[in-house]
């Protein structure tokens, strides 16, 4: 497992952006399969984004394509960045990551990442 900070959430308008970034303590960053899930009180984590290990394949959600674009550096980070913002995009927001999972054209699981940071709330409103 890894340990993952998030950072860069607050309160924004409709039609604003954020970016989120994901800093993870590991010397084989790599090779893990980084994500993004968000989860608002009483509901189950939903994904959001995802990134191969390779920096080359990514996937989203239907709700957030077009819209928010996964990243990652050589510097242990992932970002989100997440532009034209709508209030039903208000969620505490996860960074989660898997040494080595593949990723398709299909939405992932939470039960597929094994570490998980504490979150970073993100709030759309007027």
């Amino acid at each position: 497992q890894v340990h993952l900070v998030e950072s860069g959430g607050g309160l924004v308008q409709p039609g604003g952006s954020l970016r989120l970034s994901c800093s993870a303590d590991t010397q084989s960053f790599g090779a893990y399969t980084m994500s993004w899930f968000r989860q608002n009180p009483g509901k189950e984590a939903t994904f959001v984004a995802a990134v191969a290990w390779t920096g080359a394949v990514t996937v989203y959600s239907d709700s957030v394509k077009g819209r928010f674009t996964i990243s990652r550096d050589n510097m242990n980070t992932t970002y989100l960045q997440m532009n034209n913002l709508k209030p039903e995009d208000t969620a505490l927001y996860y960074c989660a990551a898997r040494w080595g999972l593949p990723i398709g054209g299909t939405p992932l699981s939470a039960s597929d990442f094994n570490s998980w940071g504490r979150g970073t709330q993100v709030t759309v409103s007027s």
